[in-house]
């Protein structure tokens, strides 16, 4: 029998029940590879159990594969990372003011939140209201929920968390391209890295509902419409699983390792796990001695979810949940400690 398979379910279903937690999916990488992908609980009460392709937002998680989207763009020399956005922004630019005198908004700075960049987070929409058109969600107009994004402090001197920052790199990527931004992130990474079962798509495709969990909160428990949706996709717009979301961890591993030829190059990793301000990199925070754990946590209405990888291990964790209790850091030490 497989004591540690049984001590890992036993802790991962006393955390559900002990915090109200209705499904949780996690995935564990140990030497460069999957070691095990476990789902618990259902997509809601009474519903469908969550196995390894069950659908969860991931929250603030989408930051870490936009920004690999947005260097792949840098390698390629559509973007540049110190360069003024607004020199390739078209129908809409970073408005200036006297913090940007001197010093401007850059993909650097946008990546490592210290752009200067206002608004925090982002709530969502209900499913099948109105959505904001990105440039109204730019600047606080029409239907939109959110203060406009302006800048707020010298770009460069320091580091303040940015969704807003992301969102301007969303209308970035789609005017130096011309794509849509679900279209462009599903060719630059989610393709290449075989997330097959993940999208930007929002709101999330008919085709895709049935395999998604719903959204709880403990205030209310399941809530009307079963989750939100979000039009800022590069900052909090990602659907995707566990076993997906450590594919960009084998990706760093072996980038970092040296390999070449994977959608993650050695250059995009030494960008992504070198501190900027406050042990964060491009995408990621970072930490441990010689910054050798690197990840992102995440948070959307009813969703939480952790993903974190080192040199050789990595564990993703996600939950149709909101709980300030710690749990999903408590199960992903559980399960990077497991392994398997």
């Amino acid at each position: 029998m497989d004591q540690g398979r049984d001590a890992l379910d036993a802790f991962v279903e006393g955390e559900m029940g002990a915090h109200s937690i209705p499904g949780v999916s996690l995935a564990m990488i140990r030497e460069g590879r999957v070691a095990a992908a476990r789902g618990y609980g259902h997509v809601a009460a009474g519903e469908r159990a969550v196995d390894s392709k069950t659908l969860f937002q991931a929250a603030s998680i989408s930051k870490t594969f936009v920004a690999l989207g947005a260097l792949i763009l840098v390698e390629q020399g559509r973007l540049a990372l110190d360069e003024d956005v607004n020199s390739r922004l078209k129908d809409w630019k970073v408005p200036e003011n006297e913090f940007t005198r001197m010093e401007k908004v850059t993909v650097r700075r946008i990546l490592s939140h210290t752009a200067g960049l206002t608004v925090h987070g982002f709530p969502g929409y209900a499913r099948g209201r109105a959505l904001p058109e990105l440039t109204d969600i730019l600047d606080g107009v029409g239907c939109a929920n959110t203060a406009p994004i302006r800048v707020a402090a010298i770009p460069g001197s320091e580091w303040k968390y940015s969704g807003g920052g992301y969102t301007v790199l969303q209308k970035l990527m789609i005017d130096v391209t011309g794509e849509s931004f679900p279209d462009l992130m599903r060719e630059l990474v989610l393709e290449p890295l075989n997330m097959e079962n993940s999208t930007f798509e929002q709101p999330l495709p008919a085709a895709r509902e049935g395999c998604a969990a719903c959204g709880h909160v403990r205030q209310i428990g399941r809530f009307r419409g079963n989750w939100n949706v979000y039009p800022e996709m590069a900052a909090a717009g990602l659907w995707s699983t566990p076993s997906d979301l450590v594919r960009f961890v084998i990706a760093m591993q072996e980038a970092k390792a040296g390999r070449t030829g994977g959608v993650l190059s050695p250059a995009i990793a030494g960008w992504m796990t070198t501190p900027v301000m406050k042990a964060k990199g491009l995408g990621l925070a970072l930490g441990g001695v010689k910054n050798q754990f690197f990840g992102h946590d995440g948070r959307n209405y009813g969703f939480d979810s952790r993903l974190l990888g080192s040199d050789t291990n990595g564990v993703a964790v996600m939950i149709n949940a909101n709980d300030d209790s710690g749990v999903v850091k408590r199960i992903g030490k559980a399960a990077w400690n497991r392994g398997g």
